[in-house]
């Protein structure tokens, strides 16, 4: 976060004449209309080639053509990584991907500013992401306006009770919970699980990081999640197609919260 808000900081573009070239985009694909589209619990398949806490993962990887093999699968969207310091991203590796599917596409980085939201429409996303541990309050009500009125959704990605408050407060429709440490790198897999119930029936709750396979899916589908997130599974697989078709279909439950 430091490295992106130094970035930022030297970045001497003009905000308003971004906002002008992002707003003339044509129609974006509609990432969280897509996680409701069909049945059963949606995929968003991640296409990246390395993590900090994991290393490489698949630094060679044909981005056009994992897109199209979770395409094959059933995923109902995808998610890029464009952090080329830490994720080991290649320019372009986002529009590849969009270009090779008809799938809509989170930009997943580090966004921390205006340029940041501008960027991800520029490049063709559909969807930013808004981590608000990262972020004050004016800050995310602010990118989240804006991603709005650019036509991107805006996944909130939180960790606990009181950063889901923040988000809900900031008008947030589509939740992530990351049952990550941002800061140990730890997974805890039943975090995602705690804070079902707290998520409202009308915003689409995603579950992120550390899903491994089918159990894993059918517990968030039971808690009442819309969709998963999956990276380092579905990337690392001998057979990607397959991979995605493994996780897909289960019934979403009754959120707790909403009995």
């Amino acid at each position: 976060m430091a490295a992106h808000r130094a970035r930022s900081s030297a970045d001497g573009r003009d905000v308003e004449s971004l906002i002008e070239r992002a707003g003339a985009m044509g129609p974006s694909r509609g990432f969280a209309r897509a996680l409701r589209a069909g049945d059963g619990l949606a995929v968003i398949a991640e296409v990246k080639r390395r993590s900090p806490s994991k290393g490489a993962l698949a630094p060679d990887l044909d981005p056009a053509a994992v897109a199209a093999d979770y395409a094959a699968g059933g995923a109902r969207a995808l998610s890029v990584l464009t952090d080329e310091d830490y994720f080991g991203a290649r320019p372009g590796d986002l529009d590849a991907a969009r270009a090779a599917c008809d799938l809509p596409v989170l930009r997943k980085d580090f966004t921390v500013s205006e340029a940041d939201v501008c960027d991800a429409r520029l490049m063709g996303a559909d969807a930013v992401l808004l981590i608000v541990a990262a972020l004050s309050d004016a800050e995310l009500a602010r990118f989240a306006t804006l991603a709005e009125h650019l036509s991107l959704d805006a996944l909130v990605e939180v960790h606990d009770d009181g950063e889901l408050g923040r988000a809900l407060d900031a008008g947030a429709r589509l939740v992530g919970v990351n049952q990550r440490d941002l800061a140990t790198f730890e997974v805890d897999a039943d975090r995602a699980l705690a804070l079902a119930g707290a998520i409202p029936d009308d915003v689409v709750a995603v579950a992120e990081s550390g899903i491994r396979g089918a159990g894993d899916v059918m517990r968030l589908a039971d808690a009442g999640y819309d969709a998963v997130l999956v990276g380092e599974t579905l990337v690392t697989a001998s057979d990607r197609r397959t991979a995605v078709m493994g996780l897909i279909g289960h019934r979403v439950g009754v959120r707790l919260g909403d009995r």
